[in-house]
């Protein structure tokens, strides 16, 4: 009887705070307004909301990740994913689809975990299509590159695995959806991989554990002809 007053009782602060855990300036203003004492109690709901739901997250399992959409930062907070397992000591493989023309200053920052051996590092594609302009080389480039990723996939060693910009490969029609999803459900339970590149296909997003689309708002490339800069864009 406790335990269903319990959970009855989340679930009303829950529903009582459904939006309260994101802010705008509306939500921010309200807070302002409120005494000490009544922000204490709101803070209060937001942290019994919060605790039951790590609570409730007990599950562990291996995550399929897809960053896509038209927006810049794709591989960028993948990167960040890459550097994170790394920190905890996990094995971690970087499979490169479109970029591999480039010399990427990311591939020299990672130098230091490339050289003990925890950090394996493959740019097979040699640039973007319109670069390349070989239609049957962009293929056999990244149909070597899956077969590649296939191989750290399997893996158990490796925790982490990116595919970057495998999605484009997919879209442009270098890869095929059935064949990659196929690939993905041959990775060991506890492991994770994550696909970047825009215009992930719907099939690849329904799969996946995590998705996010960065939304293109403003580009400084697109919208001031600022070239790319080391640093930012590379």
């Amino acid at each position: 009887m406790e335990l269903l007053y319990k959970n009855t009782k989340i679930r009303g602060i829950m529903k009582e705070n459904q939006t309260s855990l994101t802010t705008s300036p509306s939500t921010d203003a309200q807070s302002s307004s409120l005494t000490a004492e009544q922000y204490r109690k709101k803070m209060q709901r937001r942290k019994e909301v919060q605790d039951q739901r790590i609570a409730d997250a007990s599950l562990e399992k291996g995550l399929v990740i897809v960053n896509t959409g038209n927006g810049k930062g794709k591989t960028t907070a993948s990167l960040g994913m890459v550097l994170r397992s790394l920190g905890h000591g996990y094995k971690v493989a970087i499979i490169q689809f479109i970029k591999g023309a480039w010399e990427p200053s990311e591939k020299k920052a990672f130098s230091a975990w490339k050289e003990n051996g925890q950090l394996v590092f493959h740019a097979m594609g040699e640039g973007f299509t319109w670069e390349t302009q070989d239609r049957d080389r962009d293929l056999e480039k990244a149909q070597a590159a899956w077969e590649k990723g296939l191989e750290y996939i399997r893996n158990p060693e490796y925790k982490l695995v990116l595919l970057d910009e495998i999605n484009i490969a997919i879209k442009l029609g270098y890869l095929r959806v059935d064949e990659v999803l196929h690939g993905l459900s041959q990775k060991p339970e506890r492991n994770h991989v994550i696909l970047t590149g825009r215009g992930a296909p719907q099939s690849l997003i329904e799969r996946a554990d995590l998705v996010t689309e960065m939304n293109l708002i403003k580009h400084p490339f697109r919208d001031q002809a600022v070239k790319a800069q080391p640093g930012i864009e590379y």
